[in-house]
């Protein structure tokens, strides 16, 4: 298998660890927001193979205190779980970022001990995935990947890329409810200067929320989860 990208150092992708960030290429989503394009569509920017990488990890033990495998959607990936089995044969704990569209792939990880954190994007509440997905149980699975983290990953969060005309006031209300009693709902900005999926989002109306709304939706969601927070 080929990695299509390494980013050597990260403070923010695993929460209170210094990672590095491998990412896999190709998407079964269609979100138009999406600030990776090539690697949605499945292109390589970057073409390292796996032995580099487990070569690379070698060399950093001591300095690196995990990994994260991030996308596009590594449960796409047939290798994924010899790929989390050479990285834990390192030492390192695993984290993954997945949008939840592969609960059979997601539980056999967990099953096998291969994942320390779990992070699902949640794109708007579960009826409303059309503009993202053409599955026909895509709701089905979600569900069943959020059941599968808050019952057995050993530490996760939920996340939602807040951006007009698919969040608001309710689709915070309705996410928060499918995912209550959740230990951390993670609310993010989307970034106007981000190179998207689809080239014209964004033209007809402007898909920023501004941070005082950000504020408010925060506050709609905190009574369903643990701990919410804006990233």
């Amino acid at each position: 298998m080929f990695i299509a990208g390494l980013q050597k150092n990260s403070f923010i992708d695993f929460p209170g660890k210094i990672s590095c960030v491998l990412f896999l290429t190709g998407c079964n989503f269609i979100c138009p927001y999406c600030h990776n394009p090539e690697l949605a569509r499945g292109e390589y920017p970057q073409q390292i193979p796996f032995s580099e990488v487990i070569d690379f990890l070698s060399k950093r033990q001591g300095l690196l205190e995990g990994v994260t495998i991030t996308g596009g959607e590594p449960t796409l990936e047939r290798g994924l779980a010899e790929l989390c089995q050479s990285i834990k044969a390192l030492g390192y704990p695993v984290k993954l970022d997945t949008n939840g569209s592969r609960p059979d792939t997601l539980g056999r990880l967990l099953d096998q001990n291969l994942l320390d954190f779990v992070a699902m994007d949640i794109k708007a509440p579960l009826d409303a995935y059309q503009p993202f997905s053409r599955h026909p149980h895509t709701k089905a699975r979600l569900t069943e990947s959020i059941r599968w983290i808050m019952d057995h990953a050993p530490a996760y969060e939920f996340r939602t890329t807040c951006v007009r005309p698919f969040i608001s006031a309710e689709a915070i209300k309705s996410i928060a409810r499918t995912i209550e009693g959740a230990t951390h709902y993670v609310l993010q900005p989307f970034n106007p200067r981000a190179t998207c999926l689809d080239p014209e989002f964004g033209q007809d109306q402007d898909p920023t929320i501004l941070p005082e709304t950000m504020q408010q939706l925060k506050e709609f969601a905190e009574p369903f989860v643990l701990r919410c927070t804006i990233r």
